[in-house]
């Protein structure tokens, strides 16, 4: 199948509905993916493609990759992706980028506490599973043994989970959304809601009652909107307004 680059594939199997989604996150996996194996030169010298990655990344000072480069590394990868950044060398600077999760998927941020929850010690890369268990977390990135790599880690380290946004202007569709649409569309909305503060649940493409309740309680915030659960043009604008704001 020639899935191209459309955002979703819809696909029906044994009668039910299937969501499968190839959005920006694989894009993330890729990046990251293609990295793997690149590694720390022993002694004085340092790999020119980490220093390659602080270049691209904006990390003007950043001279030796006996330095910790996780975050390093997860900035580049976003950058790559076209999503928003930390722009920060530090681990835990990630917790304030993005929206945040309970129910990660591949290329979600994940993470770390280091040593010591109450310290500024973390470790960063991107979600990329659990263990059958879910006593630990694979995750997907860089400065790990020293290099680009998978890795388990303890789930007990985690501090959360980031979804990130894309890094420019939010558009939407003309098309008015309500209950019972489905697909990339409502997706979009599903995560701009969450984004602002309203819990619609996993983004799943399907306009139920959580995401229609969620798009009431926004249209509440405006007095010149219609509390009808309807995601037309003035809501439209209106949550266009708030996103655009919030990023800056």
């Amino acid at each position: 199948m020639n899935l191209g680059k459309k955002p979703l594939v819809w696909s029906y199997i044994l009668g039910h509905l299937c969501i499968i989604k190839i959005e920006i996150m694989e894009n993330v996996v890729q990046v990251a993916s293609a990295e793997i194996g690149v590694k720390e030169i022993p002694g004085a010298r340092s790999n020119p493609e980490i220093l390659k990655y602080a270049k691209e990344a904006g990390f003007k000072n950043y001279k030796s990759d006996e330095s910790a480069w996780c975050s390093l590394f997860a900035n580049w990868v976003a950058l790559k992706a076209g999503l928003e950044r930390s722009n920060s060398l530090a681990a835990r600077s990630w917790l304030n980028v993005g929206i945040p999760i309970e129910n990660p998927e591949p290329g979600d941020v994940v993470i770390f506490w280091r040593e010591s929850r109450d310290s500024w010690k973390g470790h960063v890369g991107f979600f990329n599973g659990f263990s059958a268990d879910k006593s630990r977390v694979y995750c997907l990135g860089g400065n790990q043994g020293n290099q680009v790599s998978i890795t388990a880690k303890p789930i007990s380290k985690v501090l959360g989970f980031r979804r990130l946004r894309p890094d420019g202007p939010t558009t939407f569709s003309r098309k008015n959304l309500r209950k019972g649409h489905t697909g990339p569309n409502v997706v979009k909305l599903q995560d701009s809601l969450k984004q602002l503060g309203y819990n619609c649940g996993t983004s799943d493409g399907m306009f139920g009652s959580k995401t229609q309740q969620c798009l009431k309680d926004f249209q509440t915030t405006n007095e010149s909107l219609d509390i009808n659960g309807i995601f037309d043009k003035a809501t439209r604008e209106f949550m266009v307004a708030m996103l655009t704001a919030q990023m800056n």
